[in-house]
């Protein structure tokens, strides 16, 4: 039980975790689930990170550009954009919000 519920809460908040893990910078699709597996979130799939990707591009939070690499496959590199900044300081307030909520009732049993 306790993956799937974790699977459920990540859903929730993985466009706000990945906004997040581009605040320092551009990156692409592999280092962003790596650091989130780092982080403890568990492996994210391809399939489940590069819609989120997409989804965000489309909205205009991220902006996303191809580079060919000298060996192997090239990369999709994503950055921030102001769109993009100002909905995760926006989602950050709220998520922050709705985190003490929840902790308020889990403590109040």
């Amino acid at each position: 039980m306790r993956a799937d519920r974790r699977s459920s809460w990540l859903k929730g908040v993985l466009d706000l975790l990945v906004l997040a893990g581009l605040t320092e910078g551009e990156s692409y699709g592999y280092a962003i689930a790596k650091r989130l597996d780092e982080a403890g979130l568990g492996a994210i799939k391809g399939g489940t990170l590069y819609p989120v990707l997409n989804r965000l591009e489309e909205a205009g939070l991220v902006e996303a550009e191809f580079r060919a690499a000298e060996r192997g496959p090239g990369r999709r590199y994503y950055r921030l954009t102001e769109a993009g900044r100002t909905v995760l300081a926006e989602q950050t307030a709220a998520w922050r919000e709705f985190e003490t909520a929840v902790r308020t009732v889990l403590e109040d049993r």
